[in-house]
């Protein structure tokens, strides 16, 4: 009783936080945008080596690579952003649409 138009479900948007938390880029290369994960990558590298020529010599590691670290957040987030996204769409698209806005049933025409 298909109709053929069925998508097949994402990748769960907890295994793809976990990837990227894992190994940087990886949850974008996951989700099939593997340039944006390229671009997070590319800019971790210079906001790391930035940081590491303007701290002050004293500083912790993380400390000299904290711009790195800052987008290796910031790519963490919106992997799992993106995932949970797609994810939702998902489920919003699978429910059989039985309720309208005014709260009553529509029709399947």
């Amino acid at each position: 009783m298909s109709d053929g138009t069925a998508t097949p479900a994402p990748i769960n948007p907890y295994f793809v936080l976990g990837a990227a938390i894992v190994l940087p880029a990886s949850g974008h290369v996951m989700l099939g945008v593997p340039a944006r994960g390229l671009q997070f990558l590319f800019f971790m590298v210079i906001l790391g080596w930035i940081t590491t020529k303007i701290a002050p010599a004293d500083a912790s590691f993380i400390g000299r690579h904290a711009g790195g670290f800052l987008i290796y957040a910031f790519s963490i987030l919106d992997a799992y952003r993106l995932a949970r996204i797609r994810h939702a769409i998902w489920v919003h698209k699978a429910r059989p649409d039985s309720d309208s806005a005014d709260g009553t049933a529509s029709p399947n025409i």
